[in-house]
Parts: structure tokens; sequence; C-alpha cells
């Protein structure tokens, strides 16, 4: 399917979007703080929920622009209010996501694609076991990371395009495993602070285009044949 001709409702809106989540760097780098920088947070992520939510024709496209919408949310409350209202938010759009992705899986799988998608969340379990037991309160992360992982697992799975949807959805996991690694000890949070923005923001950007591009491309084509 085109990549680029069933997206080009609001396209003003994907620029936004990525003008807000690419500059973003920019406050991670200079650890810039305070409400201001927590609302320019939300604008990457958030300017993507408002192109999906521009583009949905049907249930798809709505669920999509709302586990983007929590996670936009998610940006904001981690740091104006806390790890655990944010961790809330992101949970319940991958909640939202996992039930998109399994309501579209792809018909036929190789054995390296099934595979990829069942070891997702053990392996997932095992690493942030590795970096963060016997801390305290370690299981907290673990077990928001299954939430990760089973999300990012569903999108590898599904039948959105692997090299957008479920490369992103990697690319988001692997953004809090960074972090884990980070509070962890297992990276310097100097190493990890240049890591875990791009391939967060990365990750959310492919995972809204593979997914709303495929939907609208369908939907253009379901018009004219109507």
């Amino acid at each position: 399917m085109s990549g680029t001709k069933g997206w080009d409702r609001a396209r003003w809106l994907w620029w936004l979007a990525l003008a807000g989540g690419i500059s973003f760097f920019v406050a991670v780098f200079l650890r810039l703080g305070g409400p201001a920088i927590w609302a320019w947070k939300t604008t990457g992520v958030g300017f993507l929920a408002l192109w999906a939510a521009a583009n949905a024709r049907g249930r798809d496209g709505w669920l999509i622009a709302a586990a983007l919408g929590f996670g936009a949310l998610g940006d904001y409350l981690l740091d104006a209010i806390g790890l655990e209202k944010g961790a809330v938010a992101f949970v319940i759009g991958h909640l939202i996501a996992i039930a998109l992705y399994l309501m579209n899986r792809r018909p036929q799988l190789a054995s390296s694609q099934r595979l990829l998608g069942w070891i997702a969340m053990p392996a997932t379990l095992v690493i942030v076991w590795g970096m963060l037991s016997p801390q305290p309160g370690w299981w907290h992360a673990a077990v928001y990371s299954l939430f990760v992982a089973a999300m990012a697992a569903a999108a590898w799975t599904s039948r959105f395009p692997r090299y957008r949807t479920g490369i992103g959805a990697m690319l988001f996991l692997a953004s809090d495993l960074f972090i884990f690694a980070g509070e962890g000890g297992v990276l310097s949070k100097d190493v990890t602070m240049w890591l875990v923005w791009p391939l967060y923001f990365g990750g959310q950007a492919l995972i809204a285009w593979g997914v709303v591009s495929t939907l609208s491309a369908e939907a253009r084509s379901r018009d004219a044949a109507a």
C-alpha cells in the first residue's frame, strides 16, 4: 500500500508533530524543566494524535488516535505530576494499541516473525530484572515493561507495515529499556539521555505513520470502488 497517498488529511499536523518532537531534544540536552517545557514535551505525540484523529474514518483510526493521545498525556504527567500517574496513562494507551493490533493480526507469519512476537515479553522481563534487581520496587518497572513489550509484540505481528509500525513499536520498547538501564546504573544517564527521547518519539512517529497511512489508503480504495 502507498505510504504517502493515504495520509494527506491535515498533513500540517504531521509536520507540526515532527517539529515538536525533534525540537524537544534541545530541552532534553539542556535539561530544562518547568510547565512550559512539560507542554513542549507533549507537542510531538500530541500532534501525532490530532493528525491520526483528523484522518480517522472508523474504529481503528480512532483507536490509534486514542493510543497516541494517552501517550501524549503520559509525557506530560510524568514530569508535571509524577511517575505513577504518567505510567498509568501510558498503560491505558498500550492497552488500546494492543486491542487495535490484535483486531488487525497478520494472517500469515514467518517463523522468525512469530518467534519475536512470542519472546518479546519474557525477554523484556529478564532484561529488566537483570538491570534493576534487587533495587526496591524493581518489579514495578518489570510489570510496566510487560505492557510495553506486549504492545510491541502485537504491533510486530499485526497487518500494519512491519518496517514502520512494527519497528516503531520496538523502538518504543527500546527507549524504556534504556531508561531502566540508566536507573539501574548499567549505563550512565549521560549516555541514555541521547537515546531515550529519539527512540521514543521516532517510535511513536513510525507507529502513527504505519497505521494511519494503511487505514487511510484502504478508505480511499473503498471510496474509489464505491
